[in-house]
């Protein structure tokens, strides 16, 4: 397993340097207009590039290993492996065409991600089979294409929600990252390894990307590295809890309550103020802390100022985000405290954005 995280980590850390030196022409398209931009100079986006070098490469020596005479302790079967390197192309590759281009609308993005959640539907044989609610799990039960739809549904959001929370340095990767590991966790666990290797890479190349971006702000994951989150997360809790009974479906939804919830809101706000939900804006969760809470970054030259202010906002959503990835660990087996873990963070989550809103921070919350 050891084998594997390095693998990963070194590839997605080398890929990451070329694409620095590479791909700095590119960034000049991303206007500094952009509502969602919050950093200085010409940024690479293309660290989703790294992310799926080294995922990619963990996967085929977990694979390819014991073909080769490479003794590891663990070993994934071919089968189980090649379709998760097909499933995430079709996503992954158009987000990348979106960073380096610009040119690539929301519908054709949402396309590709879809087409990247049928072949993992028919790859891998997705499904959500119970929901812990007693009812809709029986409907689940006489219906089984709903549970294929449900699967379906998921794996196309989750990729989206990540973009959506990939605001600064530092952010979304490592959400990826407490979630990855919160996952291996559990599978270990309960025995599957395959699985665990497999989520394990990811987690490596998401380390070797993370060592340019955060707190230099060297690379940036952009669209191809967030979908590569959110898919590969995403087929993953699904399988977990499919595979596993004593698994709570509840314990992936609050792992990644945050993102899914940030998205939730996101579409309700911007519906209530009758703007498209396709539509980037600046009102975003991790977007109010950086402007109306991290304050006292004093230094001459704009840019240095900007990046620190950056690498402020992230440590405050990392706290909130192991509020639910904690209790999610503790409770991996109980629905009804993961439920009530999921309302107690969604209560959370709407009284501290009013706040933030309304300017009623209060003072020891504020960075000086």
């Amino acid at each position: 397993m050891v084998v594997l995280l390095f693998c990963s980590f070194f590839v997605s850390l080398l890929s990451a340097v070329f694409c620095i030196r590479m791909a700095r022409g590119h960034a000049k398209r991303y206007d500094e207009a952009m509502p969602q931009r919050f950093h200085a100079g010409d940024v690479p986006r293309v660290g989703g590039v790294g992310v799926l070098a080294g995922a990619v490469a963990g996967w085929l020596v977990a694979a390819l290993a014991g073909a080769f005479g490479i003794r590891l302790n663990i070993e994934v079967d071919w089968a189980f492996a090649w379709p998760w390197v097909v499933l995430v192309l079709p996503a992954v590759l158009g987000g990348v065409y979106e960073d380096v281009t610009q040119r690539l609308s929301v519908r054709y993005r949402l396309g590709l991600t879809a087409i990247s959640a049928a072949l993992a539907c028919g790859l891998l044989g997705l499904s959500i089979g119970r929901l812990g609610l007693p009812g809709i799990d029986g409907w689940l039960l006489a219906m089984p294409w709903a549970g294929i739809a449900l699967a379906f549904f998921a794996i196309c959001g989750l990729p989206h929600a990540f973009n959506i929370i990939d605001g600064y340095n530092g952010l979304a990767g490592t959400v990826a990252l407490l979630v990855c590991g919160a996952i291996v966790h559990v599978a270990l666990q309960l025995g599957d390894r395959q699985l665990a290797a497999m989520v394990i890479c990811l987690a490596g190349a998401t380390a070797g990307f993370l060592f340019w971006n955060y707190p230099r702000g060297l690379i940036f994951a952009g669209d191809g590295g967030a979908y590569l989150w959110g898919l590969v997360i995403a087929v993953a809790s699904i399988l977990l809890v499919q595979r596993h009974e004593p698994v709570s479906p509840w314990f992936p939804m609050l792992l990644l309550i945050y993102p899914v919830w940030e998205t939730v809101f996101s579409i309700y706000r911007k519906l209530a103020r009758g703007v498209s939900p396709g539509v980037a804006d600046a009102l975003h969760f991790h977007q109010l802390i950086y402007r109306r809470i991290v304050r006292g970054v004093f230094h001459d030259d704009a840019s240095r100022r900007m990046l620190m202010r950056n690498n402020r906002t992230s440590p405050y959503l990392w706290s909130f985000t192991l509020l639910s990835v904690v209790p999610a660990l503790l409770f991996w087996r109980n629905t009804p405290v993961l439920m009530a873990f999921c309302a107690l963070f969604v209560v959370s989550y709407v009284a501290a954005y009013v706040a933030i809103i309304r300017f009623k921070v209060p003072h020891w919350v504020r960075r000086r």
